[in-house]
């Protein structure tokens, strides 16, 4: 040690602490470098994290956009949905108002419906009353019909013995007292036996009109055409010098009841032979014609004809169009065709001309059965 300053130190004894800072310093660069060793490591580590969380950011950065595009898509849908939900709800409100148009309909027909039941229950009630009424009636003319059958029937009895003790009275006149009596007896005796036969006639044909409405029905197939021959050939074997152009059409068959047809059938012949005798020669035509879908048939003759005015009078009872010394007959001929073709379903209608001849038509019902009869008119008739 120098005078006044510190002691030197020995130099065996530095050396020892400069190498022992060594050591310690080589202990702290080893340290450090240990340290720097777990630094990096978890540099790389955290590297290595940071990537990691990178990639996953990748990742959730695609799925982001992927729930991206999915959420446009939902939008998209959702924006179409909403379009077709305002579609629908204006569909709605045009059904509610279409319902509602419906309704107020709906409910004018339910009042109208209300007011036709009304008015069916009054009709219903109507025709009830109306149906009872009927069938009163029906029972009175029923009972009128069985009165005037009991008397027509008493008629027959109480009038042609009478009607036959006057024949018979004039005819003895005639045959005893012959030589006794002027010409003008004669005759007037012939006149009382022509009026007291024709009288009897007339009695017999209102019989027989008087029966037609209580005879049964029996219908079957009828040869019309042949039915009409065969009354021709009968008129033509009556009157053998009578000339006569008759034309009967072929194959009309109908379904009817034959007996009450033929005597319509030779009445309406009858009254063409008749009306048409005073033509030097008579044409009597018998055939068929469309009418109202279904078929009418004829009987025309070029005989006295008649007025149209009169045509709604012609089916009538008693009442002549023609006195009878010009065509003889009782008047009830027509009446009889009337009620025979009433009961077989059909009418019956006339057109004529006077002096230009006179077309008789009648249908028949196509379903072969009848309904009552009507009510006979009191209005004139042709024969």
């Amino acid at each position: 040690m120098t005078p006044g300053g510190p002691i030197a130190a020995p130099p065996e004894r530095g050396l020892e602490r400069r190498v022992e800072e060594l050591e310690e310093a080589q202990r702290a660069t080893f340290n450090i470098l240990e340290d720097f060793e777990q630094e990096k490591a978890h540099a790389e580590e955290a590297q290595r994290a940071t990537f990691n969380i990178l990639e996953d950011f990748e990742e959730k950065g695609k799925r982001l956009e992927d729930t991206q595009r999915a959420t446009f898509n939902i939008l998209e849908d959702f924006q179409v949905e909403k379009s077709r939900l305002e579609q629908m709800q204006r569909a709605t409100l045009n059904i509610l108002e279409d319902l509602s148009q419906e309704k107020a309909a709906a409910e004018r027909v339910n009042v109208e419906l209300i007011r036709e039941v009304a008015e069916r229950t009054r009709a219903e009630e109507q025709i009830r009353r109306l149906s009872d009424d009927l069938e009163r009636r029906a029972h009175e003319l029923e009972s009128a019909n069985r009165e005037i059958e009991a008397f027509s029937y008493s008629v027959s009895h109480d009038l042609r013995a009478p009607l036959r003790a006057i024949d018979g009275f004039a005819q003895v006149l005639l045959e005893d007292y012959l030589e006794k009596l002027d010409e003008g007896g004669q005759r007037s005796l012939e006149r009382i036996r022509a009026r007291s036969q024709e009288m009897g006639k007339l009695i017999d044909d209102l019989l027989s009109l008087s029966r037609l409405t209580r005879a049964e029905m029996h219908w079957r197939g009828v040869d019309l055409s042949a039915m009409a021959a065969g009354i021709i050939e009968e008129f033509r074997r009556s009157e053998p010098a009578r000339s006569a152009e008759v034309s009967i059409q072929p194959g009309m068959g109908v379904r009817a009841d034959e007996r009450l047809l033929r005597v319509a059938l030779e009445n309406l012949l009858s009254n063409a032979w008749k009306f048409s005798g005073r033509r030097d020669v008579s044409r009597i035509e018998v055939g068929s014609q469309p009418h109202e879908g279904g078929t009418a048939f004829f009987v025309r003759d070029n005989g006295a004809g008649f007025d149209m005015a009169y045509a709604d009078k012609l089916f009538g009872a008693f009442q002549r169009l023609h006195s009878a010394a010009e065509f003889p007959g009782t008047g009830i001929g027509l009446a009889t065709v009337r009620r025979i073709i009433h009961r077989h379903g059909g009418k019956v209608w006339a057109d004529g001309q006077v002096d230009r001849g006179a077309t008789f038509f009648f249908t028949l019902s196509e379903t072969g059965g009848g309904v009552a009869d009507e009510r006979q008119g009191n209005s004139a008739h042709r024969g």
